[in-house]
């Protein structure tokens, strides 16, 4: 499972706060704590700011690559904010996101291209946002499709079905486990990818619910979630499904864990 640690976000308002105290020692933690439980990318996001986001997100980039050399996850919707922390990141980010809108494909594209990012493809398209399993799997394959054609390596894409709240509608959570499903049948190198708190939001227990979905998503071929790594219990449950999914060979990662007491 390759994680994406989802916790220096400026929506949350300890981060913002944090960012807008310049509080390095805060960030740099929270980044080293994502990293030691697990993470492959931490995931940086200043889009509160909007004014000034470029210049939050460059401090963001900075901060974090003084303590890890893990990449990360540049996080924004504007693409000039990607293109000035794409410049200044130390080896090879992941470009978080490009779309099927065919304005925001053609400013994403270049920026893909020129560092070899890894690229989290969500399933939007000019038409707006899908409702079924159909409608997301027809923007995905157009996504696989054009990326593919534009010489974008089909391994650097993750592909984000886009989960909605089930509280909003009960048949939400379904749809894009159908979508994975439709994904992981192509039997092509993209990697699938989700968001995976929105599924819970507006309802209790989330957590319970985020476990619950994230062991039937990864039955249907997930391969990545954006997530807390910091839920040790989510982390323990991913090396036990990966076990009996026979994605850990000989159980190798999952006997190392029981070895070290992570899975106590």
């Amino acid at each position: 499972m390759i994680v994406i640690g989802e916790l220096i976000n400026s929506t949350r308002d300890v981060i913002k706060e944090k960012i807008e105290d310049r509080d390095k020692e805060y960030i740099q933690d929270i980044a080293m704590q994502q990293v030691d439980a697990g993470a492959s990318y931490v995931d940086v996001n200043s889009g509160a700011f909007v004014w000034d986001e470029i210049e939050h997100l460059i401090w963001l980039v900075e901060t974090v690559q003084e303590v890890t050399d893990v990449p990360l996850s540049l996080d924004s919707p504007n693409e000039e904010a990607i293109e000035k922390a794409a410049e200044i990141h130390k080896g090879i980010p992941m470009i978080n996101s490009i779309t099927a809108e065919k304005e925001r494909y053609d400013k994403i594209l270049p920026l893909v291209k020129e560092y070899d990012a890894k690229v989290v493809a969500l399933c939007l398209s000019d038409e707006g946002m899908p409702e079924t399993a159909e409608q997301r799997l027809k923007i995905a394959d157009k996504l696989v499709t054009d990326l593919d054609n534009d010489g974008v390596p089909l391994e650097n894409v993750f592909i984000d079905p886009i989960i909605k709240p089930i509280s909003v509608d009960g048949k939400f959570g379904i749809q894009v486990l159908d979508t994975i499903t439709g994904i992981t049948d192509w039997n092509t190198d993209v990697h699938i990818t989700c968001g995976l708190s929105n599924v819970s939001f507006g309802l209790p227990n989330r957590c319970l619910l985020n476990q619950a979905f994230l062991m039937m998503a990864m039955d249907r071929g997930l391969d990545s979630a954006i997530i807390d790594p910091l839920d040790e219990h989510m982390m323990k449950l991913v090396k036990a499904a990966e076990v009996l999914l026979n994605k850990d060979p000989y159980g190798q990662r999952y006997l190392k864990a029981c070895r070290s007491g992570e899975m106590d």
